[in-house]
């Protein structure tokens, strides 16, 4: 049976200068491991709840626990050494004079050893096609490229858990792309567990379960194809249909039979190909 990376039990949230709770009742577990997608409208409670996981904000007590610890004061330094956590604007954590001193900045409060740090660099801003940049200042990147490099300093600190909220939102699609699928891959390699708060429906496609927050509630849990599956619910969110599912329903019109399960683009693609070579 799997371990929860995270437990929250009946959490209610309010801001002090708000009469509405931002979140209500809240109820959700996700197992180490798996990838957790957010999605939901602007004011639903995604960065919210992403914050209130990462002790960002203050918890309320006994509703949430990172990797069995309780998220209060008194574990509060033990739960960021297990998390990392990268911001939609990356100059929010952007500390560094050059890019290898802001991955490294995270890594000397962790007292990583002087000999190992260079590797850890280096190896962190390959994986994120940063390291041509190394010595490069804040001033002179791109806002995705900002982007990479706190996604970097994250991935450097080795955390069990890896919270984005809108962090791949300044990429290009290239760029996107690249990142996905190296969290993808560090995912299915059993080496992190992600929250993801996103309006990306590719990134929704890589996860292994959504979470739908409406009005500070999760009205839906599931997998990715029944959430991108369900137009109304995906308009009723925000969530602009995937291309696969336009394509798809493209053909439909036209006659053809198509799967009913959710494919992202390089499955259609292939099962387009599938179709083709049949009726040579």
């Amino acid at each position: 049976m799997e371990n929860d990376m995270i437990k929250i039990e009946n959490l209610n949230f309010k801001y002090a200068h708000q009469d509405k709770k931002t979140l209500d009742n809240l109820n959700l577990q996700v197992p180490a491991g798996q990838w957790l997608a957010v999605v939901g409208k602007n004011g639903s409670g995604k960065s919210t709840l992403a914050r209130l996981i990462d002790g960002l904000l203050e918890t309320p007590q006994k509703t949430i626990w990172v990797d069995g610890l309780e998220v209060n004061a008194e574990n509060i330094a033990k739960i960021h050494q297990k998390i990392g956590f990268v911001f939609q604007n990356p100059d929010n954590q952007f500390v560094g004079t050059t890019v290898a001193a802001d991955v490294a900045f995270g890594l000397e409060n962790r007292q990583a050893s002087s000999k190992e740090m260079p590797k850890i660099i280096e190896h962190t801003l390959a994986l994120v096609k940063m390291q041509a940049f190394r010595d490069r200042s804040p001033e002179q990147l791109s806002g995705g490229q900002k982007q990479r490099v706190a996604i970097a300093g994250a991935l450097a600190l080795k955390p069990q858990l890896l919270i984005l909220d809108e962090a791949t939102s300044m990429l290009d699609p290239e760029g996107r792309k690249d990142v996905l699928e190296l969290l993808a891959r560090l995912r299915d390699q059993g080496q992190l567990t992600i929250v993801s708060v996103t309006h990306d429906p590719d990134e929704v496609a890589l996860s292994d379960q959504v979470a739908v927050l409406d009005q500070g509630r999760i009205i839906k849990k599931a997998s990715p194809s029944e959430v991108l599956n369900d137009q109304n619910l995906i308009q009723k969110v925000g969530l602009v249909q995937p291309f696969s599912l336009v394509l798809r329903d493209q053909l439909r019109a036209r006659g053809i039979k198509v799967p009913t399960d959710y494919l992202e683009k390089g499955a259609l693609r292939e099962w387009i190909i599938q179709q083709l070579a049949t009726k040579v």
